[in-house]
């Protein structure tokens, strides 16, 4: 056994670890809705991966607006999954469906005074349903979630991984090691609908080995080996996983791939909407005013 797993921080952090572990089988999306989605024909009528993949990058261009945390991202993205898993949605409603997921994840993380309002949340996405329309859509989906707003995902686990690891390094090596860089590589990922067919400790854990692996990182091996047997993930499933990151993140990385646009929310809100909004929404540089006939 590895020295760090005898640490008192980490016993701490391990205890965190077990919590979540114990939790993250009920709070994945059904794998038979997933496949239903993954092999649905683009027929207008039917969800499919391609919709469902385009909803996710609206929901991450909404977080980059507002300057939200990958938290409320991921927690989002476990909503939208779980239900389209569960339901039949029209790709009509998927707007709504998708940003009623974003407010519930927003609404559950976020302080409350950075909280948008819903008319303003709808404005800006330029949505043609009312704040009526989106809170039904909220109740429907707190059914469908068993009422429960707090989840364990993702995020949470390559947190927690990462706080570990940096338990085992020294200072100077810490910094090849950014927590803001797995962030991006795991808002990526879940912009395809085939990761969250996987337990997010084991997505979580793929993440954090390939970086290890490209910063040539070979002292946390072990740390990874000692992860993977706290986490019950054999190094078959670990392989696999990570292989498949390595493509999603080359082929994001690549020109081909249609990126989140950070700067889309930034374009589409004309001078007439902006002047509507709080001036507390803006973390990001003044919005270009766009003459209403260009819309």
């Amino acid at each position: 056994m590895i020295e760090f797993l005898v640490t008192t921080e980490v016993q701490k952090l391990l205890y965190q670890l077990n919590i979540l572990l114990e939790q993250e089988l009920r709070c994945q999306p059904k794998a038979s809705g997933l496949r239903l989605i993954e092999t649905a024909h683009d027929n207008g009528f039917r969800m499919t991966a391609r919709l469902r993949d385009f909803e996710v990058k609206d929901l991450l261009s909404l977080t980059q607006f507002f300057g939200f945390k990958t938290e409320t991202f991921s927690l989002a993205v476990n909503f939208l999954d779980r239900f389209l898993s569960k339901m039949k949605v029209q790709p009509k409603h998927l707007g709504c469906v998708g940003l009623s997921c974003f407010y519930l994840a927003v609404k559950a993380t976020e302080e409350e005074r950075n909280i948008p309002l819903a008319t303003d949340l709808i404005r800006i996405s330029q949505y043609r349903f009312t704040v009526s329309d989106m809170m039904r859509m909220e109740k429907i989906l707190l059914e469908k979630l068993y009422w429960k707003a707090k989840t364990t995902t993702a995020f949470q686990f390559l947190q927690l991984y990462h706080l570990l690891i940096h338990e085992n390094l020294s200072c100077e090596r810490r910094k090849h090691l950014n927590f803001e860089r797995l962030e991006a590589q795991l808002k990526a990922c879940h912009c395809r609908i085939m990761f969250s067919k996987t337990k997010p400790s084991v997505l979580a854990l793929s993440i954090l080995a390939l970086e290890i692996e490209e910063q040539k990182m070979l002292e946390l091996k072990e740390v990874i080996e000692c992860l993977q047997i706290q986490s019950k993930t054999n190094s078959r499933d670990l392989t696999f996983w990570k292989e498949l990151v390595f493509t999603c993140l080359k082929e994001y990385s690549s020109n081909k791939c249609l990126k989140p646009n950070v700067q889309k929310l930034k374009w589409i809100v004309s001078g007439c909407t902006a002047r509507q909004l709080k001036l507390s929404y803006y973390r990001i540089t003044h919005l270009p005013t766009i003459p209403e006939t260009g819309l």
